[in-house]
């Protein structure tokens, strides 16, 4: 007779056999449908270059470069069972400094970036829980100003599921992030750059990535790329900008 610890093993053992050949199949599931159609496009609409202490932990001032953006992308092929959330990222690419004769690659930084997560799955936890145990105990008190919040967030959200996931159009966008280098001069620096890149995280299997990216695997489509740009030079501690 085997004892109930070598039981619960065996059915451990079997349980986890069992989950990992079906987290197999979903990670390769997503091959038969691959994504052809991602689109996205950025353009530059305004540059400046400033003198000062790019971030509060700064301990010197430096010459740093705040950039302004248009983005429209199309990323809901991207989105499937197996898909958890979308990173999409802004980054700028520029030549390096004259200064590092030793580096031939181009620098490049991250402007803005966003998490997009996937929407809602009907069979999931909380979907289920509404669906069969709807919460019953509520109060009289303030009874037609929850509904009223209700309605509101419902009309809200079903705004919201009538736009595709993935699916953005940034006008005039601010960048999160400055834009430093390593010498602390990044003026006049011409060939600048901004790229579209995006990271799909599925709940199992490999992270997916942006076409150009260097990284695999990689998706199709198009990752959107502007047209070359200089950064402005700085006179003094004042700002030059330019603008599209």
């Amino acid at each position: 007779m085997h004892s109930s610890l070598n039981r619960l093993q065996a059915v451990f053992g079997f349980f986890t056999t069992v989950a990992l050949f079906i987290a197999g199949l979903a990670a390769l599931s997503v091959l038969l449908y691959p994504a052809d159609d991602v689109a996205s496009s950025v353009e530059l609409k305004g540059v400046q270059v400033i003198k000062g202490r790019p971030h509060y932990y700064s301990t010197k001032r430096e010459e740093y470069a705040q950039i302004r953006f248009d983005l429209d992308a199309d990323f809901s092929p991207l989105f499937n069972w197996n898909t958890k959330q979308l990173f999409v990222y802004v980054l700028a690419s520029y030549p390096p400094s004259s200064r590092a004769s030793n580096i031939t690659h181009n620098s490049e930084a991250i402007i803005w970036d966003t998490i997009i997560p996937a929407p809602e799955s009907p069979y999931s936890v909380a979907a289920l829980k509404e669906r069969f145990f709807p919460s019953s105990s509520k109060t009289s008190r303030g009874t037609s100003k929850k509904s009223n919040n209700k309605n509101n967030k419902k009309t809200q959200q079903s705004k919201k599921d009538a736009t595709p996931p993935g699916v953005l159009h940034l006008r005039n966008q601010k960048p999160k992030y400055q834009i430093t280098d390593i010498s602390g001069k990044i003026a006049e620096r011409e060939n600048v750059t901004l790229l579209v890149g995006w990271n799909v995280q599925p709940w199992v299997g490999a992270l997916w990535w942006s076409p150009g990216s260097g990284s695999i695997p990689r998706t199709s489509g198009q990752a959107g790329r502007s047209m070359a740009f200089n950064f402005p030079a700085l006179k003094g501690s004042n700002r030059t900008e330019t603008a599209t």
